[in-house]
């Protein structure tokens, strides 16, 4: 269970008391999560997520919030911090930052299909949308140059066989960085796998865990998306699900032809980052009893990504 930190019910009590929210029936931890500790809370009144905030600076807190905010007033489905009866968003809790937030109705969907993706390029569009004119600036804590930085020395944990591809994917990186981060921008998700969208039936009723969320190109979160929504187990692209999560999202924000030149190296970024971020998790946790994910599944990805056939639609 994906629980860093434990809570006794008492001290659960004490927190939730200036909510409002009745009293406390029950609550369990999420195994789903692999950074910060979340809880399902019962209350009289409803039914909420608590999240300790195990990862990352406690100074980006208020970004997470008002961008949530943001994303809430545009009546998008995403959680949102709620207030206590003196307008407390931000509180502490077993000495880490919490916030409580409504839980969105729903499941996870393990085998996506061609709906799934449609519904998830729509939603990221509407995101991109909602932030592009006024972006929320945050700098990722895992972003271009934290990939630079550690990607050396993890690549030198590789079998030898994988070192050259992350090599190779770290030189084009760095001889692009500059004009990746002149792509148009937005706030970014930049964690929109399938475990953080919720689905009512064939209909997207939520996304949750904004806690990668940032500034920055917007073709970076879509190919983060696309990689896990649209990818086959060994790690090639599925057409027709990636078609149709494109499609949706071009139909409401065009690309520009520098994203379409672009695309194919976005789409190893993404492995990139994620690839390298397991890595750390997995040798951080070895022997816990914490959900870690696969490292090698975005090794697979990469080297799928060497050439990439799919285009972006009504590039403009």
């Amino acid at each position: 269970m994906s629980v860093f930190t434990p809570l006794e019910r008492h001290e659960l009590e004490d927190f939730l008391a200036p909510y409002g929210l009745g009293r406390l029936r029950d609550f369990q931890g999420i195994a789903a999560g692999s950074e910060n500790s979340n809880f399902f809370v019962s209350m009289e009144r409803g039914e909420f997520v608590l999240t300790l905030i195990e990862r990352g600076p406690s100074a980006d807190l208020p970004f997470f919030i008002e961008l949530l905010d943001v994303l809430h007033a545009a009546d998008l489905p995403v959680p949102y911090a709620l207030r206590t009866g003196s307008g407390e968003a931000l509180r502490s809790l077993a000495e880490k930052p919490a916030l409580l937030q409504p839980r969105l109705p729903g499941q996870h969907v393990q085998q996506p299909n061609a709906h799934h993706c449609q519904e998830v390029g729509t939603l990221l569009a509407h995101i991109h949308l909602a932030t592009r004119e006024r972006v929320l600036e945050r700098q990722s804590d895992r972003g271009l140059d934290w990939m630079l930085s550690e990607g050396p020395s993890l690549a030198l944990q590789l079998p030898d066989e994988q070192l050259p591809l992350l090599r190779d994917a770290l030189a084009e990186i760095h001889h692009l960085k500059a004009r990746i981060l002149a792509l148009p921008r937005a706030n970014l998700h930049a964690d929109l796998f399938r475990d953080n969208v919720l689905f009512d039936g064939n209909h997207l009723s939520g996304v949750i865990d904004f806690y990668n969320a940032c500034s920055g190109p917007m073709l970076y979160d879509l190919a983060i998306a696309l990689n896990d929504w649209c990818s086959e187990a060994d790690g090639s692209l599925d057409a027709h699900r990636a078609q149709a999560l494109l499609g949706a999202y071009s139909a409401l924000r065009h690309f520009t032809p520098a994203e379409a030149e672009l695309w194919p190296t976005l789409l190893r970024v993404a492995c990139v980052r994620f690839w390298l971020s397991r890595l750390i998790a997995a040798q951080s946790f070895a022997g816990q009893e914490v959900l870690i994910h696969d490292p090698g599944e975005f090794g697979r990805r990469l080297a799928q990504r060497q050439q990439v056939e799919l285009a972006l639609p009504f590039a403009l």
